[in-house]
Order: C-alpha cells, then structure tokens, then sequence
C-alpha cells in the first residue's frame, strides 16, 4: 500500500466528506491499523514471548523518529506523549533559586503548567513574551525575544507551531539567539511534526506526541535531548527502566537484580516503564509512510491546499491567521470568524455536512493532511457558506 497525495483511499473507514483535523487527532489509515492488529495478534498467540520482538521494534523506531528531526537514535526517547516529556525535563533540569524560564502569550498549557509546577519547586521566575512581534515578521519578534533575554534567563520554552493561529516559529534562530545569551530551548513539537518542516539544529530540547500530524495513536510520543544537554540533567522521576541494563535480571539468568546500576546517560532515560505497545507500533507504521513521501512535498501539497481555500473564507468575512511570510505558515489555516458566527454551532453545522474541523481559542481551523485532495477544496467552501 503506498501512499500518494492527495489520495485517501489508504483510509477506507474514514466517514468524514473531508477530514481537517489533523492538528486535534488523525483518523488511522489501514496500514497503521493493521501494524496495531499484528501487535495484538501476537500478544494474543504467544503473550509475553511477543514482547522482545515489539521491544526490538520500538529500538527501531527511536532511530526513525530521530531521522524525521535530523538526529540521532540515541539523542530520543520514548514517552506517552508531549505533556509527561515536558514534565520529566521541567523536573530534570539542574536550576537554581532564581532561574528564569521565558515562555510565550497563548502557549498550549502542556507548554505551561509544567514550568509553572518546576517554577514553584525549584524557586524560578516564569516570564511571558508577547507573540505579537512574531506575527510581523521574524526580525521583529527575534527582538521581542532578545530584550528579554538580555535581561538573563535559563531557559526559553516555544511551540515549533501554534495551536490556535498556526504561526510557525523560528525555532534554529530562537536557538542561536538563547545560546548567545547563555540560555538554552526547549520546543513542543507536536504541532508540527510530520507535515511542516522541523529539524533540531540550535534545539537543546523537543518533546511531541504521535496523535495529530504524526497520524498514529494516543499514548506514544518522543523527547528529544542534545546530547551536550545530556550529562546536565538531573534524573529526578526516573523509573527503573532508566538504568543501565535494565531488563537483563529478566532475561540473562541468576546474578543480575541489581538496584544500584547507574542511570543511563542519554535521552532513553526518560522511559520509566511499561509503554503501551499498540500506540508504538501505530506510530512506526505512520512514520514509515510519512518518511515514504517527505515532509517537504507534504507540506508543500498542503500549501496547495490552504491557497485555494484562504481566498474564498476571506471573501466570507473571515478574517486568515496565515502568516504574510512564508517562514510563518504551518500545516494549519486559522480564520477568525466574522461577527455574529458561533464557533460551536457553525462545527456542528460542518460535522452534519461532512467536514470535520476543530475550533481551538477562538478559531476555525483547517488542517489538512497528505491524503486531502485538493477537489475537496469547493466542497470545504460550499459547506462552509451553507453552515453559515
């Protein structure tokens, strides 16, 4: 089965007219389904003997998921999902009383909350940059950034997209800038892995969940650590999967229950414990059929698709959150809606239409994919006039 754009035929099941949703949660395509259904099979024929073989897999999997960022297997890690990545490096960090974290107006909260729970315990400032700037252009928001890094700071937390606007940031140069002061940059991935471009130069710290562009399943996702950041972390909600050797007790006979083997010294210190296998092999089948076609050409099929229907919101009243420079634009197509247009009434108007679309913060958004054909464009419009 191989993936082409435009093309959903590898999602037979999906009932939606036109599937926009991508940035909330992806429907599964066959292959991925059928990666998950192998998994059971085998847990349900040779129950723990399946294990090493899933366990193998997942080892592969660090490496592809590495590849998808322009890293190394062994800069990654496996976790649940974006919030408890952020919640072991918000308590992993070696701060001191006083550090101060610059986080950014309108961040997710899985981009919040856990700095603001390291902040109380740890004694740290948090400070909020306003993200205005970055919507004139990157120079401008840079300069936002840097008179507040000018005033001393640990550590600068970003999303590579924004959820509600989908205003790409400048990750590389948020990076060099942090590092020019001394500080260093931890990014939320999720909202563009797998269908906008996104590497880990100048990133000191990434985490992101397998659910919205990468197109698997809840309860898998990955941290990222560079590894001159590595040997600096403090592992204080380490499990015991984070030690050396950890399942050699189970497996290599008498002699090797040991509880004092040192914590590993890599990013794969972060896995704690049991993971569910079914998610993981969920993501390895969506990021091999990701890898097949390019992150490049999907992105630039769903530019595609965003030109063609951009126009035609605005004629309505609809007021683009798309960036005027094309650095700034992601997978996701925001509008403000015009006057008088109830977000929730105008979804359910859209669901009992066919299309599904999800309202973050006050926004349409549309987030298409690589199996959205652009036909679905007059459809996306007529429906969306008609639920008016």
């Amino acid at each position: 089965m191989t993936p082409r754009l435009g093309d959903r035929s590898l999602f037979p099941s999906l009932a939606a007219t036109s599937y926009l949703a991508h940035a909330a949660i992806s429907p599964l395509s066959a292959p991925v389904k059928a990666r998950v259904d192998a998994l059971t099979a085998d847990y349900a024929a040779r129950g723990m003997e399946a294990f090493t073989t899933w366990l193998a897999a997942r080892g592969r999997l660090r490496g592809e998921l590495a590849a998808l960022v322009g890293a190394s297997a062994e800069d990654v890690g496996l976790v649940q999902s974006t919030t408890p990545g952020i919640v072991w490096l918000a308590f992993g960090m070696p701060w001191r009383a006083g550090d101060r974290v610059i986080l950014f107006e309108g961040e997710f909260p899985a981009n919040v909350t856990p700095w603001q729970r390291a902040a109380e315990t740890f004694g740290l400032e948090l400070v909020f940059v306003p993200i205005a700037p970055f919507f004139e252009s990157p120079e401008a928001g840079l300069a936002a950034l840097e008179r507040e890094l000018s005033r001393g700071a640990r550590l600068v937390a970003v999303s590579a997209v924004r959820f509600q606007d989908g205003l790409r940031m400048p990750t590389r140069a948020m990076g060099a800038l942090a590092h020019r002061y001394g500080a260093e940059l931890f990014v939320d991935a999720i909202q563009a892995l797998g269908a906008t471009p996104f590497d880990v130069e100048e990133v000191d710290y990434a985490a992101t969940g397998g659910h919205k562009w990468l197109m698997g399943l809840e309860g898998a996702g990955f941290v990222y650590v560079a590894r001159r950041c590595v040997e600096a972390l403090v592992p204080r909600l380490a499990g015991w999967l984070g030690h050396e050797d950890a399942l050699s007790f189970l497996f290599d006979g008498p002699g090797h229950l040991r509880t004092d083997r040192p914590l590993r010294a890599a990013a794969d210190v972060v896995e704690q414990g049991a993971l569910s296998g079914a998610s993981f092999a969920a993501l390895q089948a969506s990021v091999e059929l990701l890898a097949s076609i390019g992150v490049d050409d999907i992105f630039a099929h769903v530019q595609r698709w965003h030109d063609a229907v951009e126009g035609e919101l605005e004629a309505m009243g609809f007021r683009s959150r798309r960036a005027r420079f094309v650095e700034g634009r992601s997978a996701s197509l925001c509008f403000v809606p015009p006057d008088g247009v109830s977000l929730a009434s105008l979804h359910r108007a859209l669901l009992a239409r066919g299309v599904v679309a999800s309202t973050p913060d006050g926004h349409l958004r549309l987030a298409p994919h690589w199996p959205n054909a652009l036909d679905e464009v007059p459809l996306v419009v007529d429906a969306i006039a008609a639920a008016r």
